[in-house]
């Protein structure tokens, strides 16, 4: 998933950046609002970590400016303001969820992960059409309980188009899940990742559940519960 992070503190920053990273999201972290805002407008996300104390426009400023724009983007609110009154204030301003600092990593992974999910309509942390289910905290595909053999980014694809089943997910929207905005981006990999995870849901599980539509992208087909 493609994360936003907003946060003026360099070290934290860095190490959000670099652990979120490394669980196979595509990260891009800010240090002020105004710069966040400008790259909402521009770039798809799928949930932002948004620090209440940043310089200038607050945290809690840039949310309800999200929200009176009728922007959608779950929303993880860190703060180190751990007294009710300020989280009733961030959730009544349309955050999602609130993490205190100091704070724990494997929280925020949880968190995150509960948010992403309930975002596309999945309350377990496990997603499954027919005999072919994603472990999504472990980042795993398995069917028949024996694992797909995916590539990281094989396994980031099959997850997108599963977690937005019955969608259209266009080539752009499927790049985002591999590259951050200022990479070089080939089109053709998507293609061939695409047929590689045909390939290789035909032969374990006999199934052919993503279809090209052609000019606008794929569509994953099976219903997913």
């Amino acid at each position: 998933m493609k994360l936003l992070i907003v946060e003026d503190e360099a070290l934290l920053r860095h190490h959000l950046y670099s652990r979120l990273s490394e669980l196979g999201h595509v990260v891009d972290a800010q240090g002020d609002a105004e710069e966040a805002l400008y790259r909402i407008g521009e770039y798809h996300h799928d949930l932002a970590i948004i620090d209440l104390g940043l310089p200038g426009m607050s945290g809690l400023d840039l949310i309800r400016q999200l929200r009176s724009i009728g922007h959608t983007l779950p929303v993880l609110i860190l703060t180190a303001r751990g007294n009710w009154q300020d989280k009733v204030e961030g959730l009544a301003a349309g955050a999602d969820d609130y993490l205190v600092k100091p704070f724990q990593f494997e929280e925020l992974e949880a968190r995150l992960n509960a948010l992403l999910r309930r975002a596309s309509g999945f309350t377990q942390a496990s997603v499954s059409a027919g005999a072919l289910r994603l472990d999504l905290n472990r980042k795993q595909a398995l069917v028949d309980e024996q694992s797909l053999g995916l590539t990281a980014y094989e396994y980031r694809i099959l997850e997108y188009l599963m977690l937005h089943h019955q969608q259209v997910v266009s080539k752009e929207r499927l790049m985002e899940q591999l590259y951050a905005d200022d990479e070089e981006r080939d089109a053709n990999v998507i293609e061939v990742l695409v047929g590689r995870l045909r390939r290789k849901l035909e032969s374990a599980a006999g199934m052919r559940p993503i279809e090209t539509v052609r000019g606008q992208g794929y569509l994953f087909t099976e219903r997913c519960r």
